[in-house]
């Protein structure tokens, strides 16, 4: 494995790994307490929620799928072309989830506070969990196989 090639792997497992342990947080901790926040200032609530989240999510997001991308089109030894194939596939699942999905919940939400929308974001946001749980445990397995 060249330096390249493990810069790729420690970039794609932290953001990952990341992406996987705040994904967690959020949906089991984080939005279903957005309906204690309480109608009075919800809207500042989401508004801020947004901006503060956006600055921690999009490095993470946007170097795990450049790394996703090099993974795919490089294949190096340490990873089958399926199991590439494969994480590209989840990252674009979190990505269509999250613009499709998730975005809207939360453009109604930051009109003020909706009851359906947060369900619906509660509901949707499992794809992305699921998704990035996924991908820990398909990079846990490339990680073994480079290790044995």
């Amino acid at each position: 494995m060249n330096d390249f090639e493990k810069t790729i792997l420690l970039t794609q497992l932290t953001s990952t790994f990341g992406m996987t342990g705040l994904i967690w947080f959020v949906q089991l901790s984080h939005y279903p307490l957005f309906a204690k926040v309480g109608r009075e200032g919800f809207a500042e609530y989401e508004r801020l929620h947004r901006v503060r989240t956006t600055v921690v999510v999009a490095p993470l997001m946007l170097s795990e799928a450049a790394t996703a991308v090099l993974l795919f089109q490089l294949v190096p030894d340490w990873i089958s072309f399926h199991s590439a194939l494969l994480g590209a596939a989840l990252i674009m699942a979190v990505w269509v989830s999250t613009a499709t999905l998730q975005v809207p919940q939360h453009e109604r939400l930051s009109e003020g506070f909706e009851s359906f929308a947060l369900r619906k974001l509660v509901r949707t946001n499992w794809i992305r969990t699921v998704a990035w749980s996924a991908r820990s445990v398909l990079l846990i397995q490339c990680l073994w196989q480079l290790l044995n």
